[in-house]
């Protein structure tokens, strides 16, 4: 667990390049192990941070725990605004007034914040099931990516609308952002961000309706027997009846090439969710595996390692589900 200060060096390069007009080149910190460099303008954050002190709270008398590391953009980010406004990040969650935390690292940290703590959830997404689990905590969510900053916000998952100053569209499934909280570009080598005029994506999938964002995640896809399923399709059907969290992976398999395989933190949620499966997606698309979590494998950044959970998965040690 990292504990940080206004004076990091990392919080005094990004208010350096604030004073000398020079651009921000950051890492991603995605659930692959595969890091890009993204440049953007300082302004590009700066311009932000009234509508994210809107939606954190944060303000000159607060005290801010951010566990993560700053190589994640998002904590960096939650760093240098504390900095900016005032605020004052502190070494331990019993300090705390207010927390940036990935959901994962929420389940572990929670029960030793505060009550009444503003804890702002990013990352991931964060069921609205969690808010009765942390009565307590003032939780407030908000869906971003590195490459395009801000693009939704809300009380949970299911809450999600535009964020101040950001347009969001679904074009063919894909989640497209216009702000100027966009990054300018890649250095040095190529990722999934894509243009068109002012709008960008990363290639999120989602739905849009009412004006409330349903974040499906990346369309990573296996081809299993023949065809190809979207993985982000099968655990966006079982996600909403899970008790605890379910991820899905594929792993290989002699005959049909991969399989779809969940992997679930909840003992009573393979039986639950073998019948949504049969409910709600075609054969191809049912996972043919189902596995036990008792920890989940995190990145640097606190956000579930997808890369470790396909590899434990595909082991064969963890329990079946």
């Amino acid at each position: 667990m990292s504990t940080h200060s206004s004076t990091d060096p990392s919080v005094t390069a990004v208010l350096a390049a604030r004073r000398d007009g020079t651009d921000l080149v950051l890492a991603t910190s995605g659930t692959s192990g595969s890091p890009r460099l993204i440049r953007r303008t300082t302004e590009s954050w700066w311009s932000s941070f009234e509508a994210y002190s809107w939606l954190t709270e944060v303000r000159d008398d607060s005290r801010v725990w951010i566990p993560g590391p700053l190589t994640a953009t998002m904590n960096l980010f939650g760093a240098v605004h504390a900095a900016v406004v005032g605020a004052r990040l502190v070494e331990r969650a019993e300090e705390a007034s207010h927390a940036l935390l990935t959901p994962a690292q929420l389940d572990r940290f929670g029960s030793s914040l505060g009550s009444g703590t503003v804890v702002t959830v990013a990352g991931d997404a964060l069921p609205s099931r969690t808010l009765a689990e942390h009565p307590e905590l003032r939780l407030r969510h908000y869906y971003g990516a590195a490459e395009l900053s801000f693009v939704a916000a809300g009380g949970h998952a299911e809450d999600l609308k535009s964020f101040p100053g950001a347009d969001l569209e679904v074009r063919n499934g894909e989640i497209w952002a216009r702000s100027s909280y966009l990054c300018k570009g890649y250095l040095g080598g190529t990722g999934p961000l894509r243009r068109d005029g002012d709008w960008a994506t990363v290639g999120d999938r989602g739905v849009l309706e009412g004006g409330r964002l349903r974040v499906l995640g990346r369309p990573e896809s296996i081809v299993t027997a023949g065809a190809t399923v979207r993985l982000a399709d099968v655990e966006a059907a079982l996600a909403p009846r899970a008790v605890g969290t379910v991820w899905v992976v594929g792993t290989p398999h002699p005959a049909a090439g991969q399989v779809v395989t969940a992997l679930v933190t909840d003992t009573g949620d393979a039986q639950i969710l073998r019948a949504v499966a049969r409910e709600l997606l075609p054969a191809t698309h049912r996972p043919r595996r189902w596995f036990l979590l008792d920890t989940v494998p995190l990145t640097g950044a606190g956000k579930p390692d997808r890369t470790a959970l396909a590899r434990a998965a595909a082991s064969g040690e963890l329990p079946r589900a």
